[in-house]
């Protein structure tokens, strides 16, 4: 069959397939036949890329990272809806416009708790979706909506242009597992859904977007040229016609059955897959619509009926922290389970110490809990007055409680941190910094080799490394020998890596890869470094008081010093192969930019490194020279702009020899 059959074919089926799952909610391919298909296209489009069409599957996560979201204009106002609070508002409204407008029928949908976009598409393409913003500017977040896989990338039978309005939303349970995620990553949890939404729309990178598994429900047509409706769910039927993911709703009439409607949603709010804060209730006619008008702000003709969250008492029975994986102390409240917004609770989370102290929340007390629109219940205040006389502010741990070694204020304050170099629970991602491709570069131990060593208790400190044996390597692979004498070799090449990366392998607080190097060169061992006084360390460049302070304190720590020596006693190299003879760039900072002709960048940063110097990757006024290579562009400009010397290649050259 020929290629350009084949793709047409595979993205016909795939298109399908996508819209029965994530539309329909109605799978008839299994997932595995999916991604055969997937990869056949993917395949194909490798080898014929003239063909790859702009709506095919592969195309979602296409984009590349960029720098900032271009504005753009609305043709169509995204307007806000008037909100109202209680049954007696919603009631006013009603009797006012069936007073005016006389058999009025109203449209009542759920109010999802999402971020609101407008799509646009061109001749039936996807061609540009863009935030509300303030309503008349947004951003364009193009690349980000194409990961959704409930957005149509073309549309059949479309007019010639067509502007849609949605809502973007994080389903739940994509939300539970990014704060899984995050909480095992040691990472800040996102307080709800909505936040988590927001911000992965916003993220530059649309790789990290297709990540959160985003989903999208459209409730309304902005523009449609040639064609005409008489009613919103004329509109909506459209939609669905097109394969949008559409918003329920019903068409009520009577004020007492839509109130009933309102409060019936607010029931089911725990069945929805999405976040739901409220109920929109919207006149049918489209007609009357424009009879009704505007404020500046909102239409005359809707209004949004917010949920009040739900509020109950509870009492902390405990506090328990967690140690996440890069060492992050989190406290959580354990407390009497309380049923709350259709399911039970048992724990709320406290965030850190701050938040602790601001509410005074001690072991024994009773406290209001919410969880709103949240799936994380917090606590909001404690009931003073039901305090038991024995109960005592409440203050994190300064050990560990899971390997007992000192913890330490974050950079920022708001966080605590495990120091411990052997935690448990920060094992893994300290191992898999300790291999990685910077620090002591083992190649093939990537982070399921680790984990899968750590689970067999073969590594209790990254130092078990070069303790492991043929027999518990080769058990990780079903025939397993010659992959597990291939990853020893490079265990055992790791050896003679510079002293510079074992310092950054260690995993020492703001020491980088950078500063690893000044500090082999400038102390030229690893003991001579382990006896450094906090003074001497703040004399060597880029090291500041705070980043001389975690290495003190780092080797100071007997888990550190007892991994230390094991790893001299298996036959590490803990003597600098550069020293810095010559310091002629000492306190100097170079920009490199542009194609280098003469070297390249890794070997010019090694240069400038080698005489003491720093390269960076953005030109500021600390900049000491910017080097400049062909089509060098903005940091060329900004360089000028701001007054800083330019070198060519010729003059860097010369400066170096």
């Amino acid at each position: 069959m020929e290629a350009r059959q084949r793709i047409d074919e595979l993205v016909k089926i795939l298109q399908e397939a996508n819209y029965l799952y994530y539309v329909q909610d109605a799978p008839v391919m299994p997932d595995f036949e999916y991604d055969r298909l997937l990869r056949e296209l993917e395949n194909l489009e490798a080898a014929n890329p003239e063909l790859i069409r702009p709506d095919s599957p592969t195309q979602r996560v296409g984009g590349e990272a960029i720098s900032k979201f271009e504005k753009v204009a609305h043709p169509v106002p995204l307007m806000s809806l008037q909100d109202v609070f209680s049954e007696e508002e919603l009631a006013e409204f009603l009797h006012k416009t069936l007073e005016s407008h006389p058999g009025s029928v109203f449209s009542v949908e759920p109010k999802v708790d999402g971020l609101s976009v407008a799509l646009e598409y061109i001749d039936g393409m996807f061609v540009r979706g863009a935030t509300r913003g303030d309503g008349n500017v947004g951003e364009d977040v193009t690349e980000n909506l194409k990961t959704i896989p409930s957005i149509p990338m073309r549309l059949e039978g479309a007019p010639a242009r067509l502007i849609v309005r949605g809502e973007v939303f994080m389903p739940k349970r994509s939300f539970e597992a990014l704060n899984e995620r995050q909480e095992a990553e040691g990472k800040p949890l996102f307080a709800n859904p909505r936040n988590a939404a927001a911000g992965s729309l916003r993220q530059l990178d649309p790789k990290i977007a297709a990540q959160r598994k985003l989903d999208i429900l459209i409730f309304n047509v902005q523009l449609a040229e040639g064609v005409e409706f008489t009613t919103h769910q004329e509109s909506l039927d459209f939609l669905r016609t097109l394969r949008f993911k559409v918003i329920d709703n019903a068409m009520l009439s009577d004020v007492d059955a839509i109130i009933d409607h309102v409060l019936a949603i607010n029931d089911m709010r725990e069945q929805f897959s999405c976040d739901i804060d409220g109920a929109v209730i919207k006149v049918n006619d489209l007609s009357q619509r424009d009879r009704m008008g505007s404020t500046a702000k909102c239409p005359k003709w809707a209004v949004a009926y917010k949920y009040p969250p739900e509020i109950k008492p509870t009492v902390v029975e405990d506090i328990v922290v967690q140690v996440g994986r890069t060492g992050v102390l989190t406290p959580k409240a354990v407390v009497k389970a309380v049923r709350l917004a259709g399911t039970t609770v048992t724990n709320a989370t406290l965030h850190n110490q701050d938040f602790i102290t601001e509410r005074d929340i001690r072991i024994g007390d009773t406290v209001r809990i919410r969880k709103a629109g949240e799936i994380i219940p917090e606590i909001l205040d404690v009931d003073l007055s039901k305090r038991p006389a024995d109960a005592v502010p409440y203050l994190l741990p300064k050990q560990c409680p899971v390997c007992g070694a000192p913890t330490e204020k974050d950079e920022d304050g708001a966080f605590l941190r495990c120091t411990g170099v052997a935690c448990p629970a920060q094992l893994s991602r300290n191992i898999a910094h300790f291999v990685s491709r910077d620090a002591m570069d083992i190649d093939g131990f990537g982070s399921a080799i680790v984990d899968a060593l750590i689970e067999k208790g073969c590594l209790q400190t990254a130092a078990d490394i070069y303790y492991l044996s043929l027999d518990q390597v080769k058990s990780l692979w079903q025939k397993g020998e010659l992959a597990a004498k291939k990853l020893l070799a490079a265990i055992e090449a790791s050896k003679e890596q510079d002293l510079a990366r074992l310092i950054y392998a260690l995993g020492i607080r703001q020491v980088g890869a950078k500063t690893g190097k000044v500090l082999a060169a400038q102390f030229g061992s690893m003991d001579a470094l382990m006896n450094a006084t906090i003074e001497e360390l703040t004399e060597v460049n880029d090291v500041g008081a705070v980043t001389a302070r975690n290495i003190c304190e780092w080797f100071a720590q007997p888990q550190s010093r007892q991994m230390i020596e094991r790893l001299r006693e298996a036959g590490l190299n803990f003597e600098s192969k550069v020293v810095l003879t010559d310091t002629r760039f000492a306190g100097m900072t170079f920009v490199l930019t542009g194609a280098l002709s003469k070297f390249t960048r890794e070997e010019a940063t090694e240069k400038i490194e080698r005489f003491g110097g720093k390269a960076s990757g953005s030109v500021s006024k600390k900049t000491t020279y910017v080097v400049v290579g062909e089509n060098a562009g903005s940091k060329e400009r900004k360089a000028r702009e701001l007054g800083i010397p330019i070198l060519t290649e010729d003059d860097f050259l010369n400066m170096i020899e």
